[in-house]
């Protein structure tokens, strides 16, 4: 099969496109052909050396969610037949154009979707997903906070925040992507250029805060972020694209408002919780993709050949929603 190897940690121009050898699979595991599949921040670090992927996959071979044609199936899987379009949030390895995954991971492409549009899906999806309804638990009338509007991840939770009836604030750096953020259900846009926003939500709550926040920057806004929550909020981390270490950190904030604070991961969990995770997010938010309530956001779509520019491209962080790879097809 052909796959994006990185030869060595480093700039983008490591990866080279080469043939290895066909994944096996066991009893309960699908093969599928990969037709695309979606870049994230980690595929970054894992191509400078920086995050290693868990043990069974390869360090050399990134990835974290493909879609594709069910291609055969192991002996006890009763769920998915050869034909089937199906997507999934993998560990690693879905530069490459076969991947072998358990049957509990998978998930039916909706039929109004392409597979680049499916590929966009099941990282960021799946990451707004758990992070603000089972880790914060979300609740319909309530606020939430969602920095990186323009991100994968950003563009997932305000859709899903918005369909579940919450007022939703977010941050972005540039006017043109908080106007395309709130075709997505935005409420409240904060170009964090110009604008303290914590200040903006305060102003924007009577004082009184958000009830939820999502943060991917990480240290550099811990103290706006506890100024910008309510009393009893909750906020989940799940990236610091900003840095993790906080200097000189006030936790009198947390007391007062008796506040929670959540840092969570997906790629490490065990297979058990992922696809958890995956059979609930499939029950409940699957069906509003045929309704167009969300919709998948692909910026740009490059070939597997151009994977290397595709990484130049997100670390321009020019793109708003997704960078996909075509795989095959």
């Amino acid at each position: 099969m052909r796959a994006a190897v990185i030869t060595k940690p480093g700039d983008p121009d490591v990866f080279a496109v080469q043939d290895i050898e066909d994944p096996t699979y066991g009893p309960e595991e699908v093969l599928v052909a990969v037709q695309a599949t979606a870049l994230n921040r980690a595929d970054l670090l894992q191509r400078r050396g920086s995050y290693p992927g868990p043990p069974g996959t390869r360090d050399d071979l990134p990835g974290l969610e493909m879609a594709g044609i069910v291609e055969a199936v192991g002996t006890h899987v009763i769920g998915w037949k050869p034909g089937d379009r199906v997507m999934a949030l993998l560990a690693g390895g879905g530069y490459a154009s076969k991947i072998a995954v358990h049957e509990r991971m998978l998930m039916p492409v909706p039929a109004s979707l392409d597979f680049e549009q499916a590929a966009s899906i099941p990282e960021v999806f799946l990451t707004a997903y758990d992070a603000l309804f089972r880790q914060c638990e979300l609740r319909a009338g309530e606020s939430v906070l969602i920095h990186a509007a323009g991100s994968g991840v950003g563009t997932a939770g305000i859709q899903m925040a918005a369909a579940a009836s919450c007022r939703v604030f977010g941050t972005a750096g540039s006017a043109d992507k908080l106007e395309r953020a709130a075709e997505l259900g935005l409420d409240v846009g904060i170009n964090y250029r110009e604008q303290d926003f914590a200040e903006v939500v305060a102003e924007r709550t009577a004082r009184r805060g958000v009830d939820v926040l999502l943060d991917v920057i990480g240290a550099p806004y811990w103290a706006q972020n506890l100024a910008s929550l309510a009393v009893q909020g909750r906020m989940v981390i799940v990236g610091t694209m900003g840095g993790a270490k906080v200097e000189g950190m006030n936790i009198g904030p947390l007391m007062q408002k008796r506040l929670r604070v959540h840092g969570t991961v997906l790629r490490a969990r065990p297979l058990e919780q992922k696809a958890q995770l995956t059979q609930e997010f499939a029950a409940r938010m699957l069906p509003l993709f045929d309704q167009q309530v969300l919709v998948p956001v692909v910026d740009r779509v490059f070939a597997l050949d151009e994977v290397a520019e595709a990484h130049r491209y997100m670390e321009s962080n020019a793109n708003f929603g997704k960078i996909v790879l075509r795989v095959e097809g």
